[in-house]
């Protein structure tokens, strides 16, 4: 079955932002969690410094519905430029207001919130924040 996820690269802190994503939506990592230290090396090459070895080269969490969040370590001594801006939303759409309120709470930890949830005159409890890890999440639980 055909299937789309959400694939976030963070500056060394991926397992600790998925860590804190799995206390807010639950459940359990989706396999296991890869490291640039699994990965063999060709024939040649140089070892891999250590603190490499052990970032995240993969890794995937369901979050709602049947929704993978997925992500990896991206470091600069492997040519990664990263540049978090405001390009892109995960938007989510729980079943419930008070699940939305429990889950944009919890991601609000530490984070921006930049559009306090409301209710909203297209018939969404609506509003959006960046979490303590620079994601931003826009909530749209239909209310009408």
């Amino acid at each position: 079955m055909a299937n789309v996820t959400t694939y976030l690269n963070f500056q060394g802190n991926t397992e600790e932002a998925f860590n804190f994503y799995k206390t807010i939506f639950g459940g359990e990592f989706r396999g296991e969690i890869m490291r640039f230290g699994d990965n063999p090396m060709p024939e040649g090459q140089p070892p891999m410094p250590e603190n490499l070895q052990k970032m995240v080269m993969h890794i995937s969490l369901q979050i709602l519905g049947c929704h993978l969040l997925q992500g990896t370590d991206a470091p600069s001594e492997m040519e990664f430029k990263l540049t978090f801006g405001n390009t892109q939303f995960i938007n989510l759409e729980p079943d419930t207001r008070e699940q939305t309120d429990q889950i944009f709470n919890a991601l609000a930890k530490d984070g921006n919130v930049t559009q306090p949830l409301e209710d909203m005159f297209w018939g969404s409890y609506f509003g959006t924040l960046v979490d303590k890890f620079g994601v931003q999440w826009m909530f749209n639980f239909q209310t009408k």
